[in-house]
């Protein structure tokens, strides 16, 4: 079957663009081509034309040293050196090695054989195999000290060290010497004001005596130190020994119609055994007709403060029925009767200093104490108690002679002084 082949058709429009194909597998390396042949030279360019002169340079600074340059080439070689002188001579060679055994010699015949001249020398051996490397020998002794050599060329700043770790604490310094006076400083602000400070009294003491079975209160600006029972005096041996109403001692913390006891000189100690007494200030409780038993005296007794005050106090006395004033820059406390002293069994009694402030009693009566039987025990108003009191003098009396008089209950308190308690004003 034959083929005719026709002439090319004209171009077909552009087909549609087809879907985009999946992503083929990777293909086989491909073989190592052949190293292509070398290219040929290409001619050689015709020669420029020569510029025109340049300008004269200025003189350039000196340039920076150079580096070390590469070592040159081998150069030629010299010609013959003249010849040396003989040098020292060498260290004896090492023994060669033992040659081969010579043949036996031939006896000549004949008995008087004579002796041969000494032949020549016969060649040099061999050279010996090389020995075997000796021991290190000794160190030798250390070598002179160089000279100095030049300095070198600073080098180039180096990179800044990491933070060392924190040191130890040193050693404690010795002190140093003493500094200059420094410039006074500018006034600082004035600060804010402190607390209010409480102060403290300085140990004075004040015995107040309420003469009633109420415990007093101590004045305004005083604390109370103790409380407890007004004690006038004690009687013992027919001996009274008597309490200041203005001191610490005038107020028994406890009572007892026998607060204390007697001792002979054998050593013996008794108490409640004779016929000894004490005497309390009373208070204004009805006088009864007969002896009070211990149990019941309670209501009878008065009762006492002892307090601090910041400074001493003094008693007062106008000596008319008129209260005295305190002195300028003193404080009153109480106001009172003027007592001076006591009487009662066998005569005995005590008294108050007129400045203490126990010879100021709040209250009066002809009878301000009760006597207490320490054998008996029981306590009362006896007949031969007696009291005194600082009486009232008028002016155009004080050197006449005194009138007798007698006061009743009625008109008692008329002639009697009164008095007043003053404290100093704390500064």
């Amino acid at each position: 079957m034959l083929l005719y082949l026709g002439n090319a058709g004209p171009q077909g429009d552009r087909g549609v663009s087809g879907l985009s194909g999946m992503k083929g597998k990777r293909g086989e390396d491909g073989l190592h081509g052949n190293m292509g042949v070398n290219g040929m030279q290409g001619p050689q360019g015709s020669v420029g034309r020569q510029g025109f002169k340049g300008f004269k340079g200025e003189r350039g600074g000196k340039g920076d040293e150079g580096f070390q340059g590469m070592p040159g080439k081998g150069g030629r070689k010299g010609g013959r050196g003249r010849s040396g002188k003989r040098g020292m001579d060498g260290l004896p060679g090492l023994p060669g090695q033992m040659g081969d055994k010579g043949e036996d010699g031939r006896q000549l015949g004949g008995d008087n054989v004579p002796r041969g001249e000494q032949g020549d020398a016969g060649l040099p051996g061999p050279p010996g195999s090389s020995g075997q490397k000796g021991r290190s020998g000794y160190r030798g002794s250390r070598g002179l000290k160089g000279s100095r050599g030049m300095r070198g060329p600073p080098g180039t700043e180096g990179r800044s060290g990491q933070t060392g770790q924190r040191g130890n604490p040193g050693l404690q310094g010795t002190a140093g010497f003493q500094g200059t006076p420094g410039v006074d400083g500018t006034p600082g602000r004035r600060g804010r004001a402190g607390k209010a400070g409480r102060r403290r009294p300085p140990g004075h003491l004040i015995v107040v005596h309420s003469q009633t079975e109420n415990t007093p209160a101590c004045p305004t600006g005083t604390r109370r130190l103790w409380k407890g029972y007004s004690m006038l005096y004690l009687e013992g041996s027919e001996r009274a020994h008597g309490q200041d109403l203005g001191s610490a001692g005038s107020c028994a913390r406890r009572f007892n119609s026998m607060p204390f006891l007697y001792c002979n000189p054998a050593g013996n100690c008794k108490y409640a055994g004779r016929n000894d007494k004490s005497y309390w200030l009373s208070t204004l409780a009805p006088i009864p007709l007969r002896p009070i038993e211990v149990d019941s005296v309670k209501k009878y007794i008065s009762r006492c403060s002892v307090c601090e005050a910041p400074a001493q106090a003094l008693a007062i006395h106008s000596q008319t029925t008129l209260d005295p004033t305190c002195p300028l820059g003193w404080n009153s406390l109480w106001l009172g009767y003027s007592f001076v002293m006591h009487t009662a069994s066998g005569a005995e009694g005590s008294g108050q200093s007129l400045s203490s402030t126990g010879s100021c009693l709040m209250d009066f009566r002809s009878t301000p104490f009760i006597e207490c039987n320490g054998a008996r025990g029981h306590c009362h108003f006896y007949n031969n108690q007696f009291s005194f009191w600082m009486t009232t003098i008028e002016s155009d009396g004080q050197f006449a002679t005194p009138q007798k008089d007698v006061l009743t209950n009625g008109n008692t308190r008329s002639g009697v002084s009164r008095c007043n308690v003053c404290m100093r004003l704390a500064p």
